[in-house]
């Protein structure tokens, strides 16, 4: 497939060992990097489910928004919104909005605010992107307003965050040429 734009480069024979190295480190910096790459490495696979998950494991990076990474791969709404739309009807994708409702609704920590704020602001830009894709019925919880998303941001996120979210949210930009 097409190589998402808001990730960088997969190098070659890039597999699952390059994550799992991360298993007992601290998992800032370099292990969100590790994890853009491995997701663009899974996109490029065909497999697009996988990817979002690994782009969930980047938003769970522990960084405090000054890391060097962030200004060159800003954390992934946009990756996130742009697979998303280019996600090709036979490619399975899941369905991400009930990811993320599940994950914001039974988060723990480490981070748990922060984290679970990320979830849902992924959720929303599902919802808005994917409105055909239904959350689950039998999970009890309820559902934010994307104020009180931008208000769990602004508390717990990195500087400018709220701002990125709702460029992403508001205007998703269109995947030229990616569906295969």
């Amino acid at each position: 497939m097409v190589p998402c734009p808001h990730l960088p480069p997969a190098r070659p024979g890039l597999d699952w060992r390059r994550l799992h190295a991360f298993r007992a480190a601290e998992r800032r910096g370099e292990f969100y990097f590790a994890c853009l790459e491995y997701a663009q490495a899974l996109w490029e696979r065909r497999l697009a489910a996988r990817a979002l998950l690994c782009l969930d494991r980047a938003f769970g990076a522990d960084l405090t928004g000054e890391e060097p990474v962030l200004r060159s791969w800003p954390l992934p709404y946009a990756a996130l919104a742009w697979m998303l739309r280019a996600t090709p009807p036979d490619v399975f994708l899941g369905n991400p909005r009930v990811h993320f409702q599940h994950f914001a609704g039974r988060m723990n920590e480490p981070r748990r605010e922060q984290r679970r704020a990320r979830a849902w602001a992924c959720w929303a830009i599902v919802r808005r992107l994917r409105p055909n894709l239904g959350g689950d019925p039998h999970h009890r919880i309820e559902e934010p307003a994307a104020d009180w998303i931008e208000k769990r941001l602004a508390q717990h996120g990195h500087p400018g965050e709220v701002t990125l979210w709702r460029s992403v949210l508001l205007h998703p930009a269109e995947p030229d040429g990616a569906r295969n």
